[in-house]
């Protein structure tokens, strides 16, 4: 009774306290900032935007990455989602894996954010410079034009919330809009962003005139493609042909080749900015080494590569971010790392021979030497089988001094018996068998080469190419091919080639668009391109679903040659390659007409009567 009556006796004691003396209850919370203070403090509104960009997560360093939707690679560990996707069983319940830079949750959510900013930047609050506003406002409509960017290319048409709702609104529940509508959307905020930030100096990481411009040549050259065709689509597409509301995903109308003069305008513009791009001014081939490194280089934004970038995420050490990770998480298993986005063979394939002629197993030359003389990009990109890398850990050293990858399987000599001894980087590596690659491949991109950086105990500071100069470059070759330009297209593709250590295009009409949509492929390798531009293209049943391939690398020791401690030696060994197709209980692709857009997953179909489900679900 006691606890009780002090407990009463301390309530009435507060009560009578407060009914003399009530300031308490105006007290600010100390975790918290009102609006009105946010929006008429300039730095405090600095902030707010700031955190716009944490909608872009890790940009396209995750561990799980979206080439592993893609025929560039297969994810190596189960249970994430992938194969949800990449075997079509997506459907509006489980739509598989979903990183948060395209969940429509996510991008709505960063949307709104960017509402509140233009809201009420566009009040032009007391104290703000006119060159702050004008930075920031443009920043937040680039942002919104971004995060809508993700969301069309994904799902379609999707509403366009253009307002901050509050509590006034009596209506939240918007109908999707049209294609079209959308694109115009996103051009607008976009040429708007690249008038505001015309002039102003931003640091790097940041929204500018080039990202904007960048982005809008992105959207215009989607606009154009086959997928958002209407006509095109339906006659491609059993999916699109039955579906009764095609303006949600594309253009039921209008000029075709209106839209690829506008994609081709928008590129130039980003062509044409000073003081991007990385030697394009080649006039023949870089020789091999200077080629791998040049792409090494643009890679890894570094000796020159950093004139590339655009629009990029990047890392420093001391935050410990997932995005310094990439090398963690790709990386070999034989030196403590996780082998997550395992390159595959039908990528692989693709890699041309260095005098431009096309890879082939049928070819004796090539099927007994698959990794030599292929394009240099090859090297600044895949770890292959017998590809000098980095020094091993320091408890790995001494099974492998000549630092090389070793993803098959080969003979040694035991007691003077031949006994079979499985590389390191195998999944039967003594290392960590249980992080092997399935592929015989593994990521070399987006690595950083310096040898202190082994594996899961050290970080690296690469940064995500969102917009690159090659893009705006390559977007501009597509718009002229489908222009008929085809002399400007070779001119603009050729410096690619150059750079890259490759002998020019010639070839005209279908085979130039074909050796095109190759050089994008190979260019721009694992940045998220190869899963749009094999759906635009509409050519996803022949790519993204294809059964993954891989290899099976045997080394058998020659006549009279002994072997205690294994490396990869052609004097000592005869190397066999058999590609097969995957275990299809571990991935078993397939092609649905509806993957050309992903669905809307059911809890906003129900939050939403308004909402319509795209076709196939």
């Amino acid at each position: 009774m006691k606890t009780k009556f002090l407990s009463f006796t301390v309530v009435i004691s507060a009560l009578l306290f407060a009914s003399c003396n009530n300031d308490f209850l105006n007290t600010k919370p100390l975790d918290q900032l009102s609006e009105s203070t946010v929006w008429t403090d300039p730095s405090l509104t600095e902030a707010f935007v700031t955190e716009l960009y944490g909608g872009l997560g890790n940009g396209g360093f995750d561990e799980q990455m979206l080439a592993s939707l893609t025929d560039e690679a297969s994810f190596t560990h189960p249970g994430r989602g992938i194969i949800t996707i990449t075997e079509s069983r997506s459907n509006p319940a489980d739509i598989g894996w979903v990183n948060g830079t395209l969940s429509w949750a996510n991008m709505y959510l960063r949307i709104r954010a960017c509402n509140i900013a233009i809201s009420n930047l566009s009040k032009s609050p007391a104290g703000f410079s006119a060159s702050l506003l004008e930075r920031l406002n443009g920043e937040s409509k680039f942002m919104r034009a971004y995060y809508y960017q993700q969301l069309v290319r994904y799902y379609g048409g999707v509403p366009i919330i253009d307002k901050p709702f509050g509590l006034t609104d009596t209506s939240f529940l918007s109908a999707r809009n049209t294609y079209e509508e959308c694109v115009n959307f996103i051009v607008k905020d976009l040429d708007e962003a690249a008038s505001l930030l015309n002039g102003k100096s931003m640091a790097a990481g940041r929204a500018s005139r080039a990202a904007a411009l960048a982005l809008k040549s992105r959207i215009l050259l989607y606009a154009a493609s086959d997928l958002y065709d209407v006509n095109t689509a339906k006659a491609k597409s059993t999916a699109h042909s039955a579906f009764t509301k095609p303006e949600i995903l594309g253009y039921t109308s209008s000029d075709r080749a209106a839209r690829w003069t506008k994609a081709k305008d928008a590129a130039k513009a980003v062509l044409d900015l000073p003081g991007f791009g990385n030697k394009l001014n080649l006039t023949a081939p870089a020789a091999r080494e200077e080629a791998i490194a040049n792409y090494n280089s643009n890679s890894l934004a570094r000796n020159g590569g950093e004139k590339e970038l655009i629009f990029a995420r990047y890392f420093i050490n001391a935050k410990n971010e997932n995005g310094g990770r990439i090398g963690l998480f790709n990386g070999p298993n034989g030196y403590h790392n996780w082998a997550g986005n395992a390159p595959i063979q039908n990528f692989v394939d693709d890699y041309q021979m260095m005098d431009g002629s096309k890879f082939d197993w049928a070819n004796p030359t090539h099927a007994a030497n698959p990794y030599e003389n292929r394009d240099p990009r090859f090297y600044a990109s895949i770890l292959y089988d017998g590809a000098g890398w980095k020094p091993r850990t320091a408890d790995v050293a001494s099974k492998d001094p000549a630092n090389q990858i070793q993803a098959g399987q080969y003979e040694i000599t035991v007691g003077g018996n031949k006994v079979s001894y499985f590389g390191l980087d195998t999944r039967k590596s003594s290392v960590e068998d249980w992080n092997g690659s399935y592929t015989g491949y593994y990521f070399r991109k987006f690595t950083d080469p310096n040898p202190a950086i082994i594996d899961q105990n050290t970080w690296q500071q690469i940064p995500w190419p969102f917009l690159r100069y090659t893009e705006a470059v390559l977007n501009y070759v597509e718009a002229c091919i489908e222009l008929g330009q085809e002399a400007e297209a070779k001119a603009w593709l050729n410096k690619v080639r150059f750079r890259s250590g490759m002998p020019e295009i010639t070839a005209s009409g279908d085979a130039l668009r074909q050796a095109y949509r190759n050089e994008r492929r190979i260019e721009m390798a694992f940045e998220e391109q190869r899963y749009h531009d094999a759906r635009r293209w509409m050519i996803a049943s022949s790519t993204l679903g294809q059964k993954v391939r891989v290899v099976n690398v045997i080394g058998t020791l020659k006549a009279g040659k002994s072997v205690t401690l294994y490396k990869y030696d052609k004097e000592n060994y005869n190397y066999t390659y058999n590609v097969v197709n995957m275990d299809p209980g571990k991935e078993n692709r397939a092609w649905a007409d509806k993957m050309y857009f992903l669905p809307i997953h059911r809890d906003e179909m129900n939050r939403n009567k308004n909402l319509i489900q795209n076709p196939g679900y």
